[in-house]
């Protein structure tokens, strides 16, 4: 397996290669995908403190308007605390392949909500199926919270169905557009009638406002539940083709190729199983080919992360990572709509590309990039541009330059370029780079994540 290989497996089964285990190059590549799937057996859930919520009842807030809204207030800090958890879960993550697979899950079964507990509580199902039964894990979805308040699922009754959820089940998250009629959509919402929860999160039948009459669907009669509809759902062949063109274009190249993702809509078909999908896709011999590595843009996230798991960082204040979220276009945890981020180029235009250009110098170098000859930005000249700008530099960051340059120490200067771009450098770039001070590796890696290349992945 070669080094170009070896990188693009891990930023697509991750967000890019850690170099402190320099023998992994040495590994076949049957070991190497074994190894990821291995790591990513167990599920670690991500919480944050919730301790304040103990002991409240709902008749607690309903007689007290006060409290009610102190503890939206709370949810609001701690989703917010939630997203920074979520991050640095992703930059150091203990199940690699698991998170990773994660966030594209949350961008599929997309959702949103105000409340922490319901919040987390999805998050973790995203991540306790990520890697498993494609049949469970939508009859999961179906009974969050989160996607019972988002999906107005609480307000589908008996005698007043709602039809959103049933609605976004086919479109977005099994089938696909055009793929059902609008009676189908009728007669399964019948089907989802009573869903509740309570305050705390659990899922609530409601026998009394569910439909128990007989229900037509796809062709099919009967007294169907809604985990019923799921099933009949995916016995069309239509939904492992689906999932399977959704999961090419995010880790494999966003123009799809319709033969392989048949060969991979056939092996999910058998039995829907992710982590069988995702072993397939990764030991396919076309997933290497030339014209998928660095075919990618890089989501705001997977640059954000890529950075940091290249050189460790740390934000002195927690605030600063929202605030880079929302100014690249993607802020975990608070989605568009209900289709989730477009993606791909939908994530580069004429500012969000400046701010990318820019943000490797403004985190690793004080707002400071080195782009001319030797000899630029030297000591003296940091001391005095410090002077002048003191307290007005937008982020304040401490980057872990010892552990960097500790991972890429087997690594030549002018060789950083191979481990820190993916895909191919065109001419002008690559006489550019040849232009640039390589007597610190430091400021190299900064002037490589400032590139248009080290957009994509």
């Amino acid at each position: 397996m070669t080094q170009r290989e070896l990188q693009h497996l891990y930023w697509r089964a991750g967000f890019g290669i850690n170099l402190s285990n320099q023998k992994i190059s040495k590994t076949d590549k049957k070991t190497i995908i074994e190894d990821i799937f291995n790591n990513s057996k167990s599920i670690s859930p991500l919480t944050v403190d919730v301790s304040y919520l103990n002991g409240i009842k709902l008749k607690d807030l309903k007689d007290n308007p006060k409290l009610q809204n102190e503890l939206r207030e709370k949810s609001r800090k701690k989703i917010l605390d939630f997203n920074y958890a979520w991050i640095n879960r992703l930059v150091r993550p203990k199940e690699t392949l698991r998170e990773r697979m994660t966030l594209f899950w949350a961008n599929h079964f997309v959702c949103k909500d105000n409340n922490i507990l319901y919040v987390q509580c999805f998050n973790n199902t995203l991540r306790a199926y990520a890697l498993g039964d494609f049949k469970v894990f939508v009859k999961a979805i179906s009974k969050e919270a989160a996607m019972l308040k988002y999906l107005n699922g609480k307000q589908n009754k008996k005698r007043t169905p709602n039809e959103n959820f049933a609605r976004e089940l086919m479109e977005l998250f099994t089938l696909g557009e055009g793929q059902y009629s609008e009676k189908d959509i009728k007669e399964s919402a019948r089907a989802f009638t009573g869903y509740n929860h309570s305050i705390k999160g659990d899922f609530i039948m409601r026998q009394r406002q569910h439909d128990e009459g007989i229900k037509t669907f796809f062709g099919k009669s009967g007294n169907f539940s809604g985990d019923d509809i799921i099933d009949i759902i995916l016995r069309n062949k239509q939904c492992a083709y689906f999932i399977s063109d959704k999961i090419y274009r995010y880790f494999v190249n966003p123009k799809p190729n319709k033969k392989h993702i048949e060969a991979m809509a056939d092996v999910f078909y058998k039995d829907y199983n992710i982590e069988t999908l995702m072993r397939f896709v990764f030991t396919s011999d076309w997933f290497y080919d030339k014209e998928h590595i660095g075919a990618k843009i890089k989501s705001p996230i997977e640059f954000l992360v890529g950075m940091a798991n290249t050189i460790p960082v740390k934000f002195e204040r927690e605030n600063d990572l929202i605030k880079m979220q929302r100014l690249l276009g993607q802020t975990l945890l608070d989605p568009p709509n209900v289709a989730g981020w477009k993606g791909d180029k939908a994530w580069i235009d004429a500012n969000t590309i400046m701010v990318r250009l820019k943000l490797p110098s403004v985190i690793f170098n004080n707002a400071i990039i080195s782009l001319k000859e030797q000899g630029d930005f030297n000591d003296s000249f940091r001391e005095k541009y410090f002077k002048r700008n003191k307290g007005k530099l937008p982020f304040k960051t401490m980057p872990d330059w010892e552990v960097f340059l500790d991972n890429f120490k087997l690594v030549e200067t002018e060789n950083l370029q191979d481990y820190i771009i993916q895909g191919s450098i065109n001419n002008g770039t690559s006489d550019y780079l040849k232009t640039l001070n390589k007597k610190s590796k430091q400021d190299y890696c900064i002037q490589l994540m400032s590139l248009p290349e080290y957009q994509m992945c």
